[in-house]
């Protein structure tokens, strides 16, 4: 299995995508190496795997009635908003599987809400977001696969779900069947080959140790005696029942090689002469097939030629009626938007018919409604009485001033009494 075969950590993307952001402002952008780009696809396979082994298509696709993403759907765009929906879902399935309660969001939820609800839960696990939300809003890319991937690992601990050293299975090695006509050969005929093949090498050359053999069998030749003739004492019915007993145990199998070259020339000799044999039975039979098709393709042109000849005039009366049907749909829409701007002219006269009425409505009211009357008869008695008021003030400030007055001219007079001036004065002048 994939996912047992390599187990994607986290950490590993967020170095790439801490190395590609840069830490921080004053620090140098480290590139990425040139597989950066495809690590996602890598971490999306991963994340389908983890998802089959949390049964996912049970718990969450066959209720909500979704199909399986595929095994590349967060990593590369095909519908933003289906896909930012069908991480929301993904993502909150996962926190409830790690242990998590979480709401399942909605089509019209905020996604900026559903999102900073997603990174807390996941900051919350202990994993680090150090990216803008907003990358989560297109709904693909490395930072959607790593958050998916971070959830489903965090699901995969809170079932107790362990990772295996995977198992390889044993791979029998099939043994080559070798016919007994070529894989049996007598030594003779190996000594035979190998001789021929040694004299068509060493032709051009001359070997010292035959000339050796050669000088030594003349020297023997010259020095050595006439001895007597060596008969043999063994019975030949015996040599040849013992040659029949030990002919089996002197016979060597060879194994024959597949990458020969002449065993693929055989090959291919066998495949032309079976290609050659099953194109003479199927020529005949593709021969026959095409007599008939042609047969039955003559049949249906002159049928569809007397077809047309008799039904000519339902023709003609089909196109005059398809005629009439296109004038008649374009008076139909000349008139229907003739009905469309007298509609709205109507409308306008409702509008101002109603306006009218109200006001006549609110003048009527008042006209009849004697409750003005009423409040001017209220100010009326208002004023009287005021007005009373207004001359009772009045005539005790005229009383109060006669009362002035008079006590004013009664103190002149007192003081024109009291500085009457003695005679006794006067006559000193």
């Amino acid at each position: 299995m994939a996912a047992a075969a390599a187990v994607v950590t986290p950490t590993g993307l967020e170095d790439g995508v801490s190395r590609s952001r840069g830490e921080g402002a004053g620090e140098a952008v480290v590139e990425r190496g040139p597989g950066a780009a495809y690590h996602m696809f890598v971490v999306m396979e991963d994340l389908v795997e983890k998802l089959k082994l949390l049964r996912y298509e049970e718990g969450l696709l066959r209720k909500s009635n979704l199909k399986p993403p595929s095994r590349h759907y967060f990593a590369l765009p095909t519908n933003p908003g289906e896909q930012f929906y069908m991480f929301c879902i993904l993502a909150a399935w996962l926190i409830n599987k790690a242990g998590r309660p979480f709401e399942q969001p909605q089509e019209y939820d905020d996604p900026n809400a559903t999102i900073s609800n997603i990174l807390s839960e996941l900051r919350s696990f202990g994993r680090t977001a150090d990216f803008p939300p907003s990358k989560l809003k297109s709904g693909y890319g490395e930072h959607v696969c790593y958050v998916l991937d971070c959830l489903a690992e965090e699901a995969l601990k809170y079932v107790g779900f362990t990772w295996k050293r995977p198992s390889y299975p044993v791979e029998e090695i099939e043994e080559e069947t070798i016919p007994e006509d070529d894989a049996e050969l007598i030594l003779n005929k190996l000594d035979e080959e190998f001789v021929e093949e040694e004299t068509d090498n060493e032709e051009n050359f001359i070997d010292l140790n035959i000339l050796k053999a050669q000088t030594y069998r003349l020297d023997m030749n010259e020095s050595a005696k006439q001895e007597d003739i060596l008969e043999s004492t063994t019975d030949a019915a015996e040599w040849n029942l013992e040659v029949e007993r030990v002919l089996p145990q002197l016979k060597v199998t060879i194994r024959t090689d597949n990458k020969d070259w002449r065993i693929h020339v055989d090959q291919m000799h066998q495949h032309k002469s079976g290609i050659e044999s099953a194109l003479k039975e199927t020529k005949g039979f593709l021969d026959k097939l095409h007599n008939e098709i042609s047969r039955t393709l003559e049949k249906i042109g002159s049928r569809e030629k007397y077809i047309n000849n008799q039904l000519e005039h339902l023709v003609q009366e089909h196109r005059a009626a398809q005629a009439q049907l296109s004038e008649a749909r374009e008076r139909y829409q000349q008139g229907n938007g003739g009905v469309t701007e007298r509609t709205k002219l109507l409308a306008e006269v409702t509008e101002e018919l109603e306006k009218v009425k109200q006001e006549m409505e609110e003048k009527g009211s008042s006209m009849t409604d004697g409750a003005p009357l009423v409040k001017i008869k209220q100010s009326l008695t208002k004023l009287k009485q005021e007005t009373i008021q207004m001359d009772i003030r009045i005539g005790v400030v005229e009383h109060t001033l006669l009362q002035s007055k008079l006590k004013e001219k009664s103190n002149m007079t007192r003081d024109m009494h009291a500085t009457v001036i003695p005679e006794s004065t006067i006559g000193s002048y």
